[in-house]
């Protein structure tokens, strides 16, 4: 699996960067709210990637930040319907923080304004993020923190959870690795999120 591509970008349109690792040249489909990160051709850029394999298509996605690579492998892996196309859309018509907020209110109508996704559509992202994964409970939890203390140590686990589940864990088995984790004694309290992915990580593997 590539996970991230570290280079030079050679040329960027709205939906598709290409970048130079090397010599080799790798075309990237990226969402607008990563286009808007880009620097200008030439310089040097590093994007997170997901690398998404059909029966007779390979497509390398990439991302600018964790966030968005994380709601992508959440929306396609967790939400029935939802692929690649769809995925990229949400982010490219809405902000992360604009997209966890409309779930967690349940608000179908800013969904359904994205380009392709519709009413229907938008109706089951909510209502699976909501009953089947239990992303919204978090995603609540986590807005809530204000900074420091006990708000921001749960914050950081929710983070964690979620990134998990878009790696294609399941809830439960998230949080109690993550939960072992904090229990062994190696991370304090407010541990960042990165640090307890990690860890977590190695114990479920």
């Amino acid at each position: 699996m590539i996970t991230f591509l570290k280079g030079t970008l050679v040329d960027s349109l709205p939906n598709r960067a290409i970048l130079d690792v090397n010599g080799v040249g790798y075309e990237v489909l990226i969402p607008i709210s990563t286009y808007d990160k880009l620097p200008a051709p030439g310089q040097a850029v590093q994007l997170l990637t997901h690398f998404h394999v059909r029966e007779q298509e390979q497509s390398l996605y990439g991302f600018g930040t964790h966030d968005e690579r994380d709601l992508f492998r959440l929306l396609i892996q967790r939400v029935s319907g939802i692929g690649p196309k769809l995925g990229m859309a949400v982010l490219s018509g809405m902000t992360v923080s604009q997209f966890k907020s409309a779930v967690v209110n349940g608000d179908v109508a800013t969904i359904s304004k994205i380009s392709g996704v519709g009413k229907k559509t938008a109706e089951r992202v909510v209502l699976e993020l909501k009953d089947k994964v239990g992303v919204a409970d978090a995603w609540e939890a986590a807005t809530m923190a204000e900074g420091g203390g006990v708000a921001q140590a749960l914050a950081n686990v929710n983070d964690a959870v979620l990134a998990l589940i878009s790696l294609g864990f399941k809830q439960v088995e998230a949080h109690k690795a993550i939960q072992k984790c904090l229990k062994s004694g190696e991370f304090a309290e407010d541990a960042p999120a990165d640090e307890l992915i990690r860890a977590a990580l190695r114990t479920l593997n």
